[in-house]
């Protein structure tokens, strides 16, 4: 009896000491994929990426069964079902850049508002949820959960990751990083820094605004080119007789070598056009 209890006490010491030795394993969390994160950047909640492939099926199917109950032409109807398919993701990504072009001129406003807050003696943590409250509208949901969740936990590391994977913003990224290191590193310096970080976004901001207003009529001239052809041939599809044409594998290579050239015509002029896409280098 007495080998087995001094047998039982010895594993048990060698599990303690190995449990207090070993560090804890590290969690490595997924990044979001294209899709979500371009959900979170339109500023669209609720919706998952499974859900916008499904809407993006049924709008498809729709439209396809629409056109073909209009024109009696399966191939219009299948070049129609592809076109109401990529809709949904086509709003996403409209709604994506018009709410960047926003929230790129309310940084400035955010920095101010924290700098000022410091200024009275708010702390870093409690001056980023008061921006939930009295910061700019668009901006207020994200800093109420990250208030939340600082309440919740105590782990501002941790809660500012979690902002930065709301926000999905490359300006955001650079704010929420400069504040991690301002407040690791301590310090009377976080005053001017976010001084300097408000003047930087408020040049940055003008100047970019500057060029997107000079690149929108290019833009908006590849998207008529690219949508013209298919509108007219939605008004030809009115006529069943005047699309009957397409009915056939002919009209199936026709339609599609349209569709390719429309899709890399537009590609082409937007590269052309295309000013440097902030990325989110500091995930």
């Amino acid at each position: 009896m007495g080998p087995l209890l001094g047998l039982a006490f010895g594993i048990g010491a060698v599990l303690a000491w190995l449990g207090w030795s070993t560090p804890p394993p590290v969690r490595r969390e997924r990044r979001p994929s294209r899709t979500a994160e371009m959900l979170a950047q339109a500023g669209i909640e609720g919706v998952s990426p499974n859900q916008l492939y499904a809407m993006s099926g049924i709008l498809g199917l729709f439209g396809g069964v629409a056109m073909y109950v209009v024109s009696h032409t399966w191939v219009v109807a299948a070049a129609f079902a592809v076109i109401a398919a990529l809709a949904p993701r086509a709003v996403v990504n409209v709604r994506r850049r018009r709410r960047q072009s926003e929230t790129r001129e309310l940084w400035p406003e955010v920095v101010d508002n924290l700098a000022s807050a410091v200024r009275a003696g708010m702390a870093l943590p409690d001056a980023l949820g008061e921006l939930g409250v009295r910061g700019p509208e668009t901006l207020r949901t994200p800093f109420l959960r990250f208030a939340e969740d600082y309440r919740a936990t105590g782990r501002f590391d941790d809660c500012l990751d979690r902002l930065k994977e709301r926000l999905a913003d490359p300006v955001g990224d650079s704010v929420a990083e400069s504040l991690r290191v301002a407040r690791a590193v301590g310090g009377g310096e976080l005053g001017k820094l976010l001084r300097t970080l408000s003047a930087f976004l408020r040049e940055n901001a003008r100047t970019r605004g500057e060029l997107e207003s000079r690149q929108s009529w290019t833009v908006n001239a590849a998207r008529l080119a690219v949508a013209a052809p298919w509108i007219l041939l939605g008004l030809l599809a009115l006529r069943p007789e005047a699309v009957a044409a397409y009915d056939s594998a002919a009209g199936l290579v026709v339609l599609a070598g349209g569709g390719a050239v429309s899709v890399v015509a537009y590609h082409v002029m937007l590269r052309i056009a295309r000013l440097p896409e902030e990325r989110r280098v500091l995930r």
